[in-house]
């Protein structure tokens, strides 16, 4: 029945336009007249509904359109439509208004619910967020969403008489706006009516259903407009909106029940670390970080065992994707507050709760989920936080027992560097966003090799195993070790280094040994950044001073028998080429050789190319230059040897004398 009278209004609506509308859904907010209200805001949003999936439609036809003929028409800023109009986005602001004004009554839930819906769509778009950026108004969305700040309570104090408030006061402030004046509603009036009774006859199976779902709808408008306004987030900073939602959040933590209220709280205290840089600080003075590692372990159900070890249930179901998305929204938290651990020296409080959280994380990365998205989602996160820790907590990732269902490597539990190795190994395949999604598990396995021992070594046996098959270039093997050659000429500077890197520390950085197994060519940026184009090292030269074990690369019985007829610029065996020179005299050589100085220095001269040279140090300098260096090198050396000689001349003319 209510679905049919939906139906009917929207059929109406539809004939009189989308301006009708809006003003209709004003004038009954007006009179008060809350089931009209609720009617007609249902149909608004299944209108709505039907416009975004035509523009998603619309969105994947120019896609497709984009793809054949490679042209695109102007992509508008906003989530709503490009072509409104000025007096449809006015329209919408007086909506809006009215809609903050009307939800700080006391109403029925299944009309709050739906206003806060509608309010949820309206904060979509950044053009008329206006009466949604006031102090009262973001108060508001937060007592709606079941978070109680400290400003509210002190405004609470001040104004005994706000509970006098009438409901046609509110009414009346709808009614300006509806006529053009946007009045916001006020911070005080929003503290004193944000606790809000809710009146329904339902039994309270019910009424809770319908509160959570009115607290979940104002965290999402909440949310949207946090995202999209630079003056909320400032406005949020100033209320200390993250001292109520960090409260609230905790309070769920404690909770013996879950409910999902939980996830958006969450979102909203990602959201206020990531936009404001004073609250990330904030929140780490607050024990940030030994409280979402305490909620991550509430979440991924975690037993410890002995010491830093989270014990593994393999009997265990997979994590569900509502808790998968609350363990998401959490590490994105735990993110925005370390990443930049990894620059201090902790302390021993501090150490230990690094360690206590790497093993967390650990947990995460070996644990099962219900689709492969969360899994790459949640280990990407994981990955992020782990490569911000300082190096010497990540001793727990190794220190956990062997069963017979892990990967041991010299007595050592190698699941996770396993699964990390793996996880690299698929952001490979996928071969998109490198430099976001692959650059920092790079550095995390760099480094981790540098410090463990049995990690280099394991890395290397599945990565670089014993060279057999020298027939194909280095950056041809299918391989991992192939797919990292090919990186190391990258068009990204980060990411081509990144990968030499990881390769060069699996060859204990030995020169020699990288160039067989990656080539010179494929090897010379790293060299020449390192300054070990000629093969040596040099003093004060190296970022990292890491001191490898002296054990020996064993060659296969095939690699020694090519290793004589191996080209070391392509690290492959070439076929024999002509000489190019042959039946050629000595004369036809000598004038070849000048055509090509010829054809070199006047590529030179007009700057189409620049020789080079390597210096002393093992990098390289423009040929120029080292001919400068070297002749003012060979005047110092001359004029030496002529002080030298002074004095002896002048004996021998005193002898003559």
């Amino acid at each position: 029945m209510v679905l049919c009278i939906i139906t009917r209004v929207f059929c109406y609506f539809c004939s009189l336009g989308k301006y009708t509308m809006e003003r209709i859904i004003i004038e009954s907010i007006v009179r008060g007249d809350q089931d009209s209200v609720r009617l007609y805001l249902q149909s608004m949003l299944s209108a709505s509904f039907l416009t975004v999936r035509s523009r998603r439609e619309k969105k994947q036809q120019e896609l497709e359109e984009f793809r054949k003929n490679k042209t695109r028409e102007c992509v508008p800023d906003s989530d709503m439509d490009s072509d409104d109009e000025e007096p449809d986005l006015l329209l919408r602001q007086h909506l809006t208004a009215a809609l903050m004004s009307f939800i700080s009554g006391q109403l029925q839930p299944s009309v709050l619910g739906v206003c806060l819906q509608t309010l949820r769509i309206l904060s979509r778009d950044r053009r008329g967020l206006g009466p949604m950026v006031t102090d009262g108004a973001l108060t508001t969305l937060a007592g709606l969403g079941g978070i109680r700040l400290q400003a509210c309570l002190q405004q609470q104090e001040k104004a005994t008489d706000g509970s006098d408030r009438k409901h046609s006061q509110i009414h009346s402030d709808a009614t300006l706006a509806a006529v053009g004046s946007v009045v916001p509603v006020s911070l005080e009036e929003a503290c004193t009516t944000n606790t809000y009774q809710f009146t329904s006859e339902e039994d309270d199976e019910h009424l809770e259903e319908d509160e959570e779902v009115c607290r979940k709808e104002a965290l999402k408008a909440l949310c949207n407009v946090i995202y999209n306004s630079p003056r909320a987030q400032e406005r949020a900073s100033a209320l200390r909106f993250l001292q109520g939602v960090w409260d609230s959040v905790k309070q769920g933590i404690n909770s013996s029940e879950r409910n999902s209220v939980q996830f958006y709280r969450l979102r909203l205290l990602f959201l206020l670390t990531a936009l404001r840089p004073e609250l990330r600080l904030q929140l780490q003075q607050e024990k940030g970080v030994s409280v979402l590692t305490k909620a991550l372990e509430r979440c991924l159900a975690a037993k410890w065992g002995n010491g830093f070890e989270v014990l593994s249930d393999t009997t265990a179901l997979p994590l569900s994707k509502e808790t998968s998305n609350e363990v998401i929204e959490i590490l994105k938290t735990l993110f925005n507050i370390a990443h930049k651990f990894n620059r201090q020296e902790p302390d021993e409080d501090e150490a230990t709760m690094y360690r206590q959280l790497a093993a967390v994380l650990r947990h995460c990365l070996l644990l099962s989920y219900v689709d492969e998205d969360s899994k790459e989602e949640i280990q990407g996160h994981t990955v992020n936080i782990l490569s911000a820790l300082p190096l010497t907590c990540l001793d727990v990732l190794l220190s956990v027992h062997v069963d017979k269902a892990s990967h041991p490597w010299e007595g050592v539990n190698m699941d996770c560097v396993h699964t990390l190795m793996l996880y690299m190994e698929r952001r490979l395949n996928r071969g998109e966003k490198l430099k976001e999604k692959l650059i920092l598990v790079l550095n995390l396995l760099t480094e981790s090799s540098r410090v463990h021992r049995e990690t280099r070594h394991y890395l290397r046996q599945q990565i670089l195993p014993p060279l057999r098959d020298v027939a194909i270039r280095p950056e041809q093997d299918p391989t991992l070790r192939g797919q990292l050659v090919r990186l190391m000429t990258h068009v990204d500077t980060d990411v081509k280094h990144c990968a030499a890197e990881l390769l060069f520390v699996l060859c204990k950085e030995n020169v020699s040994r990288f160039v067989k197994y990656t080539g010179y060519g494929n090897a010379a940026g790293l060299l020449a950044a390192r300054g070990l184009l000629n093969g040596r090292r040099h003093s004060g030269d190296f970022q990292h001073t890491t001191q490898y074990s002296s054990d020996s690369d064993s060659d296969t019985e095939e690699y020694r028998e090519a290793k004589a007829r191996i080209n070391l610029v392509t690290g492959r065996v070439e076929a024999e080429q002509p000489d190019p020179m042959e039946g050629m005299t000595e004369e036809e050589k000598e004038e070849e050789a000048c055509r090509l100085i010829s054809m070199i220095n006047r590529l030179s001269r007009n700057n189409i190319i620049q020789p080079m040279a390597m210096t002393v140090d093992g990098r390289l300098a423009t040929l120029h230059r080292q001919m400068k260096e070297c002749t003012l090198q060979e005047e110092d050396e001359d004029e030496g040897e002529d002080m030298d000689m002074m004095p002896e001349a002048r004996e021998e003319d005193k002898d003559m004398e």
